[in-house]
């Protein structure tokens, strides 16, 4: 009996195999069935086939984003948007254009804002000259502080006797009154009391950001932290209800938020397999442990801080916040690796990253070694004793080359740890050489876009996209090709799926992505410039750029 012929051929470009470059591939059931010259792909043409002409353009395995928050993106690209980098005047001017249109009652919501952009940590005064009736508040660029007027703080019910909530902190002024600067968990606090997102403009946000990651080459990644931004059971809706009619085409793994703060937390993650379908796999937990080495001094730093923070001379001002103790986070730990759940850490200070490291540790010493590929996110800073004991604890390092590009955030950490510290933030060139697994995520929207190909370039440049004079962390730049295994087959290992994608080769599914240029042939300081032209998922086109048109 002759063989099914193929289903789909990708002939007369270029294709990244592990051993070289193929001329084109054939793809049968949704697998590759063959990759070689063209008269070989092309042999297995049938009646039905669906050739595709190339013409020149280069097919590369599809690319993970193992850090993203779509639904946040997707609401925040319908809320009061503040481009990054925006000055106070141009902050100020956007939102009052808000308040005019405002409906009564409504709030103004929105972000993003970095002091060093501002010139200033703000205050509430400045807003109230805009909007001294309509609620206001503003998200900072990380996500984890926030930037009110007196009629959000009023709304909400935030005074001079409020005390700071576990974990989180509302700055104050000389005479104890509350500046409209939120950290951590008192911006959560004061979030609580703006009006709920409806589930119809979640699941049209997670749907606009699904479509966004297509465009951009994404087949797979994990959601970063269910219900970050309307809750875990609205986000679940959303996930679910898009899966079910077929709208969600990426594979996705979905981390459930666990927090001190929230008793519903332990019910979600109980009933985690209640959201599963063959596209969504919600078998991680996150676990937030500090916050971030910018103005807001939350990120839990080893070595205090360079500067200070006015009315704030506590330890947590000088060293940041460990938001779980160590001996409660290494039960956690070892009670989901238990469990069969990975756990995903926000962990930017070095302290953090110790703790995460420590929690792991402790894993492996009750449970043995799992197939739990637990992560330490964003890794910002870590020792290099603790780089060198990852491989030996099973432990994956999460980093974030969308972030550490010369920026507004870079400029506000700079200031915050000094440029010594700097010369080693996102120390990933001393990962790879450790042994170390290490795996990228973009943490949209907390950066612009969640375009990969400049991540891939700043991972080499460690300058922003296009080149310029100025490199953050320049020691730790590592090889294109490097970088590229971080998107791919470095992530499928993370996620449990190196047997079925990563790579292009017989057998694998035909996650794909055709791309203009080669980057692996232009100047590196191109690469940021690759236009996604089709993405396949399965051998199935999701995305195709002449029909965006």
């Amino acid at each position: 009996m002759a063989e099914p012929y193929a289903d789909t051929i990708l002939v007369g470009g270029r294709v990244r195999t592990p051993s070289g470059w193929a001329e084109g591939l054939a793809v049968r059931a949704g697998v590759i069935d063959t990759v070689g010259s063209r008269a070989g792909v092309l042999a297995r043409r049938g009646p039905d086939t669906r050739v595709v002409d190339l013409a020149g353009d280069t097919v590369l395995p599809g690319l993970h984003d193992l850090h993203v928050h779509p639904i946040y993106a997707g609401v925040r690209e319908r809320r009061c948007k503040v481009p990054q980098g925006s000055s106070l005047a141009a902050t100020l001017r956007i939102v009052a254009e808000h308040v005019s249109g405002a409906a009564p009652g409504a709030w103004v919501l929105g972000g993003q804002w970095d002091a060093s952009a501002l010139g200033t940590v703000p205050n509430r005064t400045m807003l109230d000259a805009v909007s001294p009736d309509v609620p206001v508040l503003l998200e900072d660029t990380s996500g984890h502080s926030s930037w009110a007027n007196s009629a959000a703080l009023r709304a909400a019910g935030i005074g001079p006797g409020t005390p700071d909530p576990p974990g989180g902190i509302f700055e104050r002024d000389a005479l104890g009154n509350p500046t409209g600067i939120q950290r951590e968990t008192a911006a959560e606090h004061l979030a609580a009391s703006t009006p709920a997102t409806a589930d119809d403009e979640v699941a049209a946000a997670l749907e606009w950001a699904l479509g966004e990651m297509l465009s951009h080459g994404i087949t797979s990644f994990t959601e970063a932290a269910v219900g970050f931004t309307a809750g875990a059971r609205a986000e679940l809706r959303a996930y679910t209800s898009l899966a079910a009619r077929g709208a969600v085409r990426q594979r996705v793994r979905l981390c459930l938020v666990w927090s001190p703060h929230d008793p519903g937390c332990e019910d979600v993650i109980a009933a985690r397999n209640l959201y599963a379908s063959s596209r969504l796999t919600p078998d991680c937990v996150k676990l937030f442990l500090d916050g971030v080495p910018t103005d807001s001094h939350t990120a839990a730093m080893i070595e205090p801080y360079q500067d200070t923070v006015a009315g704030r001379d506590s330890e947590a001002g000088r060293h940041g916040m460990l938001a779980i103790a160590p001996r409660t986070l290494d039960q956690l730990v070892t009670r989901f690796d238990r469990m069969g759940i990975t756990v995903k850490f926000h962990a930017a200070g070095d302290a953090a990253a110790r703790a995460a490291l420590d929690a792991i540790e402790a894993a492996r010493a009750a449970n043995g070694h799992s197939p739990q590929m637990h992560n330490v996110g964003h890794c910002s800073f870590v020792t290099k004793a603790d780089i060198a004991r990852a491989t030996r604890i099973g432990a994956t390092f999460e980093v974030s080359p969308y972030l550490w590009r010369p920026s507004p955030i870079c400029s506000d950490i700079t200031a915050a740890v000094g440029r010594k510290a700097v010369e080693r933030a996102w120390p990933v060139r001393e990962m790879l050489d450790s042994g170390a697994l290490v795996v990228a995520g973009s943490d949209w929207c907390v950066v612009p876009s969640v375009n990969p190909w400049a991540a891939l370039e700043s991972l080499v440049t460690r300058q922003e996209p296009g080149g310029g004079t100025e490199s953050f962390g320049g020691s730790q730049a590592i090889t294109l090709e490097e970088a590229f295994d971080l998107f791919t087959v470095n992530s499928a290992r993370q996620e449990g799926m190196a047997h079925r994608v990563g790579r292009i080769e017989r057998g694998m599914l035909a996650d794909l992505v055709v791309v203009g240029q080669n980057p692996f042939e232009v100047p590196i300081t191109q690469v940021h410039a690759t236009e996604v032209k089709m993405t396949f998922i399965e051998g199935e086109q999701v995305f195709e750029a002449e029909a965006r048109k």
